[in-house]
């Protein structure tokens, strides 16, 4: 697969919440970096995080994908449900890729998104 063939790959096993094929698309040392959070090192430590804030559904929606050797640019609006909870967060994103899989994966958005929407 091309970078960009893996990171579309990469986005819809989130859509399906398909972790086998989400881990197996990411480096075993892969650099996570949920910006304005710390980064992360390694699978077992995404595993961690997002241990951490499990979700019901999820829901990626490309807006625009933009590629130039290994890396992957994408604008997007992911969509998660929690319980009763709906959140909705703007995201642009950066994915390094070699050998098809993500070696370097950073996603910028706004922390006060993160909030559920109102009912």
């Amino acid at each position: 697969m091309s970078p960009e063939e893996t990171v579309l790959a990469f986005i819809e096993a989130w859509n399906r919440l398909d972790e086998d094929r989400i881990y197996g698309l990411m480096a075993e040392d892969i650099v996570y970096h949920n910006m304005p959070m710390k980064p992360v090192t390694g699978i077992a430590a995404v595993r961690k995080g997002f241990a951490a804030w499990p979700v019901d559904t999820c829901e990626w929606v490309v807006l625009n994908i933009a590629s130039r050797g290994n890396v992957v640019l994408t604008e997007r609006v992911d969509r998660f449900t929690r319980g009763e909870d709906r959140i909705t967060i703007p995201v642009m994103g950066t994915f390094e890729v070699a050998d098809g899989r993500i070696t370097h994966w950073r996603d910028y958005f706004d922390m006060g998104a993160m909030k559920p929407e109102a009912r």
